[in-house]
């Protein structure tokens, strides 16, 4: 009814999930890449939770469009509610043929068990979504656990992938699944938009509707009170701002006006208590809401053509605002099309930077990257800034800030530097990228971690004694191809600050005879010590 009146090709707020109007926000990149990881993993659970409306059923929409053809997809929009109907179900999806008057959970079991060995001798994959897994029985729980025990020698047959409510973490909590908790090897809660997403959200979805760029049908104040309304619950946003539209039609209105914006929620929440509990009251809505929508997803599914670039259909990654072909945004040719800022993750590249490290990460801890890297006896340089010279310099592996060519922000994670050719960690996915194209991408910002006496905690000076002053020596030793003079404790004294000095004017850095923290840097990089390095070669010299 008002789409004419403002221009539109289409209602921009529906809730229907086409993967057209998927806002991809820095919370939704995140569970991709974490479901990807899990997908490209080799086996166990993956588990993404969020509340009602914050977008799960639309990242496994997206999810479904960028999983390789090589992968078998068992996709449970409606749990089951016995073991029986659980293996049945699983069976019906992976087009398993078994007698009509089967019940007995080995002979279930030993047909799928059949089919996923065939699956991987044929050199695919098999994985298992379950949606709304909050309201399966524990029994059930633990039998798909134990679906995961069905492996060859080096893999699991089977990975799953589970989403739910909130409450599905709480009863992975219990005692009677920490076996299955245990086997969770990624975990991501997928909360709602932040305050600073609103306006590129609604803008985002009214420009992919059609309306014309300049003009602006909800101002700034009206979206600070959609924020309040909404809590961000991309859901209930969809909601109000549909009746707005309708509201201001209906007033013949240019504009959403705060007024016509507040009617509108009083009408979706029914009973006009949004004001004070509008975070809370879409909740309610869930019901009707999802079974529309995995009725959708559903659907969709099983229509998709091609896994990764549909025929003759825009895949998600041309019609998302920050979308980048591969082989534009970094030079090189690649079979399939993927987008860059949905695998480029923070999270995932400090993942790689850590196993390189031979680390872990885990993300969900609540810690920062730094944090988690000095707890296991790393330093770590945040907020580093420079150019590839100085990594190649430092030659450790380091993540870096990158920009496609329509403006989106990912991170790569730098593992190797040889002449003009960089390997780089995306998502998990390895890419031997041109050093040139690297370079007009990167911001200049990286990260990286490095190692050093565990009490270096300043720049170390003359006149300094003790135990770091021995290390420094034997470091020096090393990096200039000498051997350190005996004895532990020495006295920072001038020969030491003439060997600082020399070492320094050597690396281009200033000589003034303090080990500050560009120079331990530079001098761990060219003892080597059998750490990670970007040029194995440079480091064994």
């Amino acid at each position: 009814m008002y789409k004419e009146h403002f221009g539109l090709k289409e209602k921009p707020f529906s809730i229907s999930p086409n993967p057209h109007y998927f806002y991809m926000s820095e919370g939704h990149r995140e569970a991709m890449a974490h479901l990807l990881y899990g997908i490209k993993g080799e086996g166990g659970f993956v588990l993404l939770t969020g509340e009602v409306g914050t977008g799960k059923t639309t990242v496994c929409r997206a999810l479904l469009q960028l999983v390789p053809q090589d992968l078998e997809i068992a996709f449970l929009l409606n749990p089951p509610m016995t073991v029986g109907e659980l293996l049945a179900t699983l069976c019906d999806e992976f087009g398993i043929s078994y007698p009509s008057d089967t019940t007995s959970v080995k002979d279930f079991v030993r047909l799928i068990q059949a089919y996923l060995l065939d699956t991987h001798a044929r050199g695919h994959r098999a994985v298992l979504v379950v949606e709304e897994a909050q309201n399966l029985s524990t029994e059930v729980l633990e039998q798909i656990r134990l679906l995961t025990n069905l492996e060859t020698n080096e893999y699991k047959l089977l990975q799953i992938i589970m989403i739910g409510q909130p409450e599905l973490r709480d009863k992975l909590r219990q005692p009677e699944l920490r076996q299955l908790s245990q086997r969770i090897t990624a975990r991501y809660h997928l909360g709602p938009l932040s305050r600073k997403d609103i306006p590129e959200y609604v803008s985002f979805r009214l420009l992919t509707g059609g309306l014309r760029r300049g003009r602006q049908l909800f101002p700034a104040h009206t979206l600070k009170k959609l924020y309040r309304l909404s809590g961000g619950v991309p859901r209930l946003m969809n909601a109000i701002c549909d009746r707005a539209l309708l509201g201001a039609y209906v007033q013949r209105k240019e504009r959403v006006d705060t007024k016509t914006l507040l009617t509108a929620a009083s009408e979706v929440f029914g009973d006009g208590s949004y004001r004070r509990q509008s975070r809370k009251m879409y909740q309610g809505m869930a019901a009707g809401l999802a079974l529309l929508l995995c009725t959708a997803v559903a659907a969709t599914y099983l229509q998709r053509t091609g896994p990764w670039t549909g025929a003759g259909d825009r895949t998600l990654a041309e019609e998302h605002r920050v979308k980048a072909d591969p082989a534009v945004a970094v030079g090189i040719p690649m079979e399939k099309s993927v987008d860059l800022t949905l695998l480029g993750t923070k999270e995932a590249a400090y993942q790689a930077l850590f196993r390189a490290w031979q680390i872990q990460y885990k993300p969900e801890e609540g810690q920062t990257v730094c944090e988690q890297a000095r707890e296991q006896g790393l330093r770590c340089l945040e907020d580093g800034k420079g150019d590839m010279s100085n990594l190649r310099e430092g030659n450790r592996p380091a993540v870096l800030r990158l920009h496609d060519e329509r403006g989106g922000e990912y991170y790569v994670t730098l593992t190797g530097v040889e002449g003009e050719t960089t390997t780089c960690v995306i998502g998990n996915v390895t890419e031997i990228f041109d050093v040139t194209k690297i370079i007009e991408q990167w911001s200049g910002d990286y990260l990286l971690l490095w190692r050093v006496a565990s009490d270096y905690k300043e720049k170390l000076r003359p006149g300094r004694r003790g135990p770091l002053v021995a290390w420094l020596t034997r470091e020096l030793a090393l990096a200039q191809g000498r051997t350190a003079r005996p004895g532990f404790g020495q006295v920072y004294d001038e020969e030491i600050v003439r060997q600082v000095k020399e070492f320094q004017r050597a690396k281009g850095l200033t000589p003034d005879g303090v080990a500050g923290l560009g120079t331990i840097l530079k001098l761990t990089a060219a003892a080597g010590s059998g750490e990670p390095a970007l040029n194995e070669a440079k480091a064994a010299n």
